[in-house]
């Protein structure tokens, strides 16, 4: 029996993945439906480049890469493409499908030195072959919250995962199928603290049924526990922890030898519209519609009906205003004004000591009133001026 160390070796030798380092007009062989790495290292490009002025100097040009499908704008829908910084190699990887066996995908790999502001550009011919067994029948996708992306797609940490698995799972034939970053999948950009890590999906396939470790996670006890946002209880989970952290409530396994195929034969009947064929234009010889009726039907008879209605309304406002509809009629401001002018004449009102009967303070006479009974008081302020 292999010890782990040389099992780890043994794995890092037969990982079912392609790492190459990129050429002019390279052409590589991946397989349908395993997983596909390929290095776009920064050491190849820089002798695309001059070299820096001093001699000796030792050149670290910041250098990007850009890849798109010849004469389209961007990759392929299946192949994905990372670099954290100007100064780390780029990676193209991906999960080639089985639509693309036998069709050559030629992929433009554009290099730009940041320095200098040139370019190199390099064509990578992938052509892409029919695996053997594909689908495998048992796919098992794992979370891995310790790695990113671009530190999974390494041949030596790949390499450990998939020693790990197939000494839990015990297959005889184990593939990485595909390896997906947390942020495409909806994570959150991890805070820049502690070294954290936005977590990384891998998904592996293998020929033979899940193992019992596996299936721990669909336990009640441990589905209580994830629904309670606690650690499940997995025994095999030690072989992962010296390297990987795994969330085991996030594994998926599939089995696709119980799924059932959802097709159906379309029955045609109530609610399917028949075949009509193919579709037919009309003939530049139809005759031309007259629409001036319908015009005039759609405008000219609101238009009428409108304009009666105002006239009626006009006749009732201004012609009928004594009748079934009578008008309130209010007399003029003058007419008002009078009116309560004469109504204040009649009202008993005490009158202001000013206005009383005084004795003259020298001949000791009674002064009559200063006014009179039909003065008008409207118009008396109520204070007099002295004499």
């Amino acid at each position: 029996m292999l010890n782990p160390e040389a099992n780890s070796l043994r794995w890092r030798e037969e990982v079912y993945t392609l790492f190459s380092k990129v050429h002019a007009d390279r052409n590589v062989y991946p397989s349908a439906g395993v997983l596909f790495v390929h290095v776009l290292e920064r050491e190849y490009f820089k002798g695309e480049f001059p070299p820096y002025p001093k001699p000796g100097e030792v050149s670290n040009d910041p250098i990007t890469f850009n890849t798109n499908l010849m004469g389209y704008p961007d990759r392929p829908g299946w192949l994905r493409y990372i670099q954290r910084t100007p100064y780390s190699d780029g990676v193209l990887y991906g999960s080639p499908t089985a639509e693309n066996v036998g069709k050559p995908t030629i992929i433009e790999i554009t290099a730009y030195n940041r320095r200098t502001f040139e370019t190199a550009r390099h064509n990578l011919i992938i052509n892409i072959m029919s695996a053997e067994e594909f689908p495998l029948p048992y796919q098992a996708e794992f979370f891995i919250k310790n790695m990113n992306v671009e530190e999974m797609l390494a041949s030596e940490v790949l390499g450990d995962f998939l020693g790990a698995v197939k000494n839990v799972w015990q297959p005889e034939r184990l593939n990485a199928i595909n390896i997906t970053s947390a942020l495409d999948r909806g994570g959150r950009v991890p805070l820049p603290i502690n070294d954290m890590k936005e977590g990384v999906y891998v998904m592996v396939g293998a020929d033979v049924a899940f193992s019992s470790c596996l299936r721990e996670v669909e336990n009640p006890q441990n589905q209580l526990r994830c629904s309670q946002e606690m650690e499940p209880v997995i025994t095999c989970d030690k072989k992962f922890r010296t390297q990987f952290y795994i969330d085991w409530c996030k594994i998926s396994l599939v089995d696709k030898t119980k799924q059932v195929s959802t097709y159906q034969e379309v029955v045609r009947g109530e609610g399917i519209l028949p075949d009509g064929g193919e579709y037919k234009p009309p003939s530049e010889s139809l005759k031309s519609r007259d629409y001036y009726t319908d015009f005039l039907v759609t405008l000219a008879v609101p238009s009428a009906v409108a304009l009666v209605l105002f006239l009626i309304l006009a006749y009732i406002m201004c012609c009928r205003r004594e009748g079934v509809i009578q008008l309130v009629h209010h007399s003029s401001i003058q007419k008002s004004t009078k009116e309560l002018r004469d109504m204040s004449k009649n009202r008993e009102i005490a009158w202001p000591l000013s206005t009383l009967p005084v004795f003259h303070p020298v001949t000791g006479e009674i002064i009559p009133p200063l006014h009179t009974d039909n003065y008008d008081s409207t118009n008396m302020p109520l204070m007099q001026t002295q004499q």
